[in-house]
Order: C-alpha cells, then structure tokens, then sequence
C-alpha cells in the first residue's frame, strides 16, 4: 500500500479513532480512512479503489476525510502528503498506513491485518 508505516508516533503509542473524531461511523469490522486535497488527482483514484474494496468486504466502510478541513487530526495523525491511508481495525486502531495510491491487492492484505 504504498510508502508504509507502522502508525506509530513517537510518544503517542498506536493511534486509535473513533466516529467522533472521523466525522463518520466506523465499519463493523474495519474502516479504511483516506485523507484527501481537492487537487489531489491521485486521491481520486483512491476514492474508487477504497470505495471498491468496502463495497466487497462485508462490514468495512470508507471515510474520505478533506486534509484541508481537518488540519487538527492531519497534525494529530503527522498525514505529510494526500493521499495518506488508515486502515483501523473494529476498535479505531490504526493498524496500517500508507501513502500515495494504494494497489486495490494490497488494500485488501492491509485489511486482513484489521478484521
């Protein structure tokens, strides 16, 4: 999926969202969570991609979120570029994440980490 991580941040632990701070409900089993720009022709691609890989997968939904909007959660997330993709298990932990446009093979192994 793209440049990987952990999603990690130093002094923070693993991440953890929750609807509250999505703006949206989290998937039943997984929630794939893309950060996006508004001239971000890549972050298109991504949109069909995530929104495919949800619509196959029973229980997991996708939440675009407009980096621009929500600068608190980008610092919060240290999101460096758009697109950036959380793959959150049931609970909100971020279990992966990746930059640039994600392959719909590996988004759908990152999900096998969640679920």
């Amino acid at each position: 999926m793209g440049e990987q991580d952990d999603g990690r941040r130093s002094g923070t632990g693993t991440p953890r969202l929750d609807a509250a701070a999505l703006g949206a409900e989290l998937g039943a089993r997984a929630t794939l969570v893309q950060f996006s720009s508004a001239f971000c022709a890549p972050c298109r691609a991504t949109r069909r991609v995530l929104g495919e890989v949800a619509g196959m997968v029973p229980g997991v939904a996708h939440v675009e979120i407009d980096a621009e909007a929500r600068l608190e959660l980008v610092r919060a997330l240290d999101v460096l570029k758009t697109p950036t993709v959380l793959v959150l298990d049931a609970g909100g932990r971020v279990v992966r994440r990746a930059a640039g446009q994600p392959r719909t093979a590996d988004v759908i192994a990152a999900l096998g980490e969640a679920v």
